[in-house]
């Protein structure tokens, strides 16, 4: 039976793919005189439409090779199904333009309708085989323990822990946990360590290991080459999570610098082509919102000057992106100075750490403030912040600098992409969470970074606006 992860499953997929293209294609045709009676802007054809037998096998190597481009048959790359269906949109929409601009210079007379017919069918077909497929290997997995990838975790420490917690979260997708290996006493008496780290070819064949993950801290690197060595006569995969692993950004990422493969441990969180897509969503959405805003943000203006002293606009120092600092914008809805006064709603943790409960009621807010915070109308002035890139429209939150200095240092990694107006921590509870304890809804952001999880968010917080839930 064929692999989810193996080449012949690769290989298998495009002869699918070019197959269902081939068939939207057909299908377009035969839909097409139907159109003319759904669509009331589809003009009546002469005849019933043919195409050139030629074109079928051109239409389905194009997409095929412009899928295999964007990685789209890479399983372990699009683990996810978001990331498959990300990679399968740009894929599909380069494939249309592609294959339009072909049609244009060479067969200009088929109708455009089908086309697009065509289209939008052969991107449903895709994306309907991979939800069966992963269906399938769901099914798969559930039914047949032993299709199942077994792993095996050489080093039962906090490294070795944190991956254990990952692969558990994908055990469904066809990843088993075997159990570790370590040398501590103390970690021996664990059910789930099943020996020493000298015993890990018997466990490697007793128990059917496909992976092994050395998660050894550095002090005892020097045994890797040895234990690789042992390793590599056996049919397994082998890799290594450095000691670093804790202290580098999510995104790690192996490059070469004069021909020395180098583990880069500042790597971005987005890449550029994600980080492109995601400027260029923050400029049409916010551009497309300012005809709709700025009469409301003229109405807010006059009801603050109306209702107590002070400028209409707030500037406050927050830490953006990279830990660079900025002047984000809100609209005025406290008395003035009151930072100032910030001991009022400001407690200390048992660890010393300064956490802003805004779940008290603050003195400091005014009568319009109260309502522009209820609604959130006070963020609108963020969406200029955003026009000039020091905020997206979704990210974790910008923080406060006297706040980022008491941060440890797991804390930081929310900075490693552009902060935002809204995130996944306030459409998961908004403000019903205290500072400090957010940090790991920020960390799932970054980590699970998408096109579609941003619009996702920003729906759901429209919601949450309607509702008024947790805004204070």
């Amino acid at each position: 039976m064929l692999r989810r992860f193996s080449v012949d499953f690769a290989i298998f997929s495009m002869l699918v793919d070019a197959g269902l293209v081939m068939l939207a294609l057909r299908l377009a045709v035969i839909l097409r005189p139907f159109m003319d009676e759904w669509l009331a802007f589809a003009r009546p054809l002469p005849r019933a439409p043919q195409i050139e037998v030629l074109l079928y096998p051109v239409f389905a190597v194009v997409w095929v090779l412009i899928l295999l481009l964007f990685s789209v048959y890479d399983g372990r790359r699009n683990f996810r199904v978001v990331d498959e269906l990300t990679s399968l949109t740009s894929a599909s929409v380069l494939a249309t333009v592609a294959l339009a601009g072909f049609l244009y210079l060479s067969f200009r007379e088929y109708s455009r309708v089908l086309f697009v017919t065509f289209a939008v069918v052969s991107f449903g077909l895709l994306v309907g085989v991979r939800l069966f497929y992963r269906l399938l290997f769901r099914l798969r997995a559930h039914e047949n323990g032993a299709a199942r990838r077994r792993v095996l975790i050489l080093g039962a420490g906090p490294v070795g822990k944190k991956i254990a917690e990952q692969i558990r979260k994908f055990e469904g997708s066809g990843f088993e946990l075997a159990g570790f290996l370590d040398d501590d006493p103390l970690k021996l008496k664990q059910p789930t360590v099943l020996g020493k780290i000298e015993q890990a070819v018997l466990v490697i064949r007793e128990q059917n290991i496909e992976d092994v993950i050395i998660a050894l801290p550095s002090r005892v690197w020097s045994r890797i080459n040895a234990l690789v060595s042992q390793l590599h006569e056996l049919p397994i995969k082998v890799w290594v999570a450095p000691d670093y692993y804790t202290l580098a950004l999510h995104r790690a990422r192996v490059e070469e610098m004069a021909g020395i493969p180098l583990i880069d441990l500042r790597a971005p969180a987005l890449d550029d082509y994600q980080r492109l897509v995601k400027r260029i969503f923050d400029l049409t959405v916010t551009f497309l919102l300012l005809p709709f805003v700025l009469p409301v943000m003229g109405v807010i203006a006059i009801a603050i000057k109306l209702d107590s002293p002070g400028p209409v606009i707030f500037h406050q120092t927050r830490v953006g992106e990279n830990g660079k600092l900025f002047q984000m914008l809100k609209f005025r809805s406290m008395v003035q100075n009151a930072d100032q006064m910030r001991h009022v709603i400001e407690t200390v943790d048992e660890k010393g750490r300064i956490i802003q409960d805004k779940r008290k009621p603050d003195p400091r807010v005014t009568k319009v403030g109260r309502f522009l915070r209820r609604t959130s109308l006070d963020e609108l002035p963020q969406l200029f912040n955003v026009l000039k890139g020091e905020m997206s429209l979704v990210g974790p939150r910008p923080e406060l600098p006297h706040l980022v200095e008491q941060y440890e240092l797991w804390q930081r990694r929310r900075f490693a992409v552009p902060q935002g107006i809204t995130g996944w921590w306030q459409v998961n509870g908004r403000s019903d969470k205290p500072m400090h304890q957010h940090t790991e809804d920020d960390l799932y952001y970054v980590q699970n970074y998408s096109l579609w999880l941003d619009i996702l968010i920003l729906f759901k917080t429209l919601l949450a606006v309607l509702r008024r839930k947790g805004a204070y």
